[in-house]
C-alpha cells in the first residue's frame, strides 16, 4: 500500500523551511501532497494561484510531490486522497503546542490519520512566513529564505 502524506498549510509564502520538510518527507513517504489551504483567520499576502505555481516549479523534478488547493477540513482531505499521514514541521516548543492540539482534533475526526512531526533543520529554524511577509512588505530582500524568486 502506498504511503501518502499531506503537508497542509497556508504557505504565505512557502519558505526554504517548508521545502526542507517536503524534501525530507519525500524520503519517508511514497507521495507527499503539499496542500495549500485557506486559513480563515489570515488575509493572504501573496496571491494563492501564484504561490501554487511557484511551489509546483520548486518540485517539478520530484514526481512524488504534488501541489493542491483545498477548502475543507484537513482530516476530510486526507480521507479523500487516501492519506494516512499528516506531515508537519516543528521549529520550537510553541509550534509543538499548537500542532499537538491540531493533531489531536484531526485524529478524532479521522482515527486512521497519524501526524508525523519533523524537527526543522537548524539552518531554517528562524524562518517564518510572517517575518518574510514583514520584510518583503518594507522592500527588504527575502531571496535567501525562499526556494524561488518573487
Amino acid at each position: 500500500m502506498e504511503k501518502i502524506a499531506i503537508f497542509p498549510g497556508s504557505f504565505d509564502p512557502f519558505t526554504k523551511g517548508h521545502e526542507d520538510i517536503v524534501l525530507r518527507g519525500s524520503e519517508l513517504f511514497d507521495k507527499v501532497i503539499v496542500a495549500m489551504g485557506n486559513n480563515t483567520n489570515k488575509k493572504r499576502y501573496f496571491e494563492i494561484d501564484r504561490m501554487v505555481g511557484l511551489i509546483e516549479e520548486t518540485f517539478k523534478d520530484i514526481p512524488s510531490v504534488e501541489v493542491i488547493l483545498y477548502d475543507e477540513l484537513t482530516a476530510s482531505l486526507a480521507k479523500k486522497h487516501g492519506a494516512e499521514y499528516l506531515l508537519r514541521g516543528l521549529r520550537n516548543t510553541t509550534d509543538f503546542e499548537y500542532e499537538n492540539s491540531i493533531a489531536q482534533v484531526n485524529r478524532t475526526l479521522n482515527p486512521e490519520l497519524e501526524t508525523v512531526f519533523l524537527i526543522t533543520s537548524p539552518k531554517f529554524a528562524s524562518i517564518s512566513s510572517s517575518v518574510i511577509r514583514e520584510v518583503h512588505g518594507y522592500g527588504g530582500d527575502v531571496s535567501e529564505f525562499l526556494p524561488y524568486t518573487i
